[in-house]
């Protein structure tokens, strides 16, 4: 009996674990995110939006979240342009 009670206890917080981290993983590759609770402490990372104020309808129109930077946006690769020393002739 306590040998099933353990197992069910170990099934159930693996389970409870495994739900909160998959939950919230960020969709999308933009700037902003609307973050968006979904109940009991899960939320959704929806990062589909360009701007701030692109964002805020989302979150206004009734999702009880937030707008936030994206934490795995790195933004477009800029080339970086060698500069030259320049000498002075006298």
């Amino acid at each position: 009996m306590k040998r099933t009670i353990l197992t069910a206890a170990v099934v159930i917080a693996a389970l409870s674990g495994l739900s909160g981290t998959a939950s919230a993983q960020a969709r999308g590759n933009a700037p902003w995110c609307a973050v968006i609770s979904m109940g009991f402490g899960s939320v959704i990372w929806d990062c589909s939006y360009a701007s701030i104020e692109a964002c805020r309808p989302n979150v206004i129109s009734g999702n009880r979240g937030f707008c936030n930077h994206n934490p795995g946006y790195e933004g477009p690769v800029v080339p970086v342009r060698k500069r030259h020393k320049r000498v002075a002739h006298r």
